[in-house]
């Protein structure tokens, strides 16, 4: 098919990068990303319709891993746009309050739709013998008192458990995204409260730079004899550089799939360093 995971998946941490790296509100960076990828969505539909799957392997793999990255980072940006302006202040007790409201509800959603499905731990489990069943078309099963939006979705572009994928990913997405939010040393409104004195401190480089770093010194562990925890690190960073750094895992992993070169920073580090060398020479 002309949409691979592996170019489904470059195409959206593309995405992401440069939305990112133009240090956006939250607000304005999870608006575009639903608009960039509600439009994928839609290409990738079309094409399917009018093109079709070779085998059913091919289907299979698009329904299990494709479409759900796609969806899923979908359903993921949206409910931070809804929660982001539906925020009644921007720190304090009633923020705070509000956003573990926001991680109470995911909780409760998490246990009475997903944890507890067969499906739920099929998928957590890696298992792929019924795939057939959960991962092609028309083999939905309405003994099984499913959930009723199986009644809105697309037979021709769905199989309901693709969804239910999605939302396994876009929640796990979430709850990172609101521990950031309720745990104060890594709240950006907290870590961007600096003395006068050091507001002329700052990085100029992108979030994706600065998390490269962080990450490399943290597999180094040249801090603390490697005794420090990757978040008191990027606290660290965070502080001295009043820069909003948000989901760390989520950003990392998006370099350990990236094309070219996964140290692009660390490897511009070390360019410059040796010209900076070679000039005294």
């Amino acid at each position: 098919m002309k949409y691979s995971l592996d170019k489904i998946l470059l195409e959206i941490h593309n995405k992401e990068d440069k939305i990112l790296s133009q240090s956006k509100r939250l607000i304005d960076e999870a608006y575009e990303m639903t608009l960039y990828l509600q439009d994928l969505l839609g290409s990738v539909k079309k094409y399917l319709i009018e093109e079709g799957f070779k085998n059913d392997e091919e289907e299979i793999r698009f329904f299990r891993s494709i479409k759900p990255q796609i969806l899923g980072k979908l359903i993921y940006y949206n409910k931070i746009y809804r929660i982001e302006t539906t925020c009644p202040v921007s720190n304090g007790k009633m923020y705070y309050n509000y956003f573990s409201g926001q991680l109470a509800n995911l909780k409760r959603e998490y246990t009475e739709h997903l944890c507890n499905s067969d499906f739920y731990r099929y998928y957590r489990s890696g298992r792929t013998d019924r795939d057939d069943t959960y991962f092609k078309r028309g083999n939905i099963n309405y003994h099984d008192g499913l959930n009723s939006i199986v009644f809105e979705i697309d037979p021709e572009f769905s199989t309901f458990f693709d969804y239910k994928t999605a939302r396994i990913i876009s929640n796990e997405l979430l709850y990172t995204y609101l521990l950031t939010k309720i745990n104060p040393d890594e709240n950006p409104d907290v870590i961007l409260q600096k003395p006068e004195s050091s507001k002329d401190i700052f990085w100029t480089d992108t979030k994706n730079a600065i998390i490269e770093l962080i990450y490399a010194l943290y597999a180094s562990g040249v801090i603390s004899h490697g005794k420090i925890g990757i978040r008191k690190i990027s606290l660290m960073f965070q502080i001295l550089f009043r820069i909003p750094l948000g989901d760390l895992h989520h950003a990392f992993h998006r370099m350990k799939t990236r094309s070219g070169s996964r140290t692009s920073f660390l490897d511009q580090l070390k360019f410059s360093l040796e010209e900076y060398m070679d000039k005294d020479l």
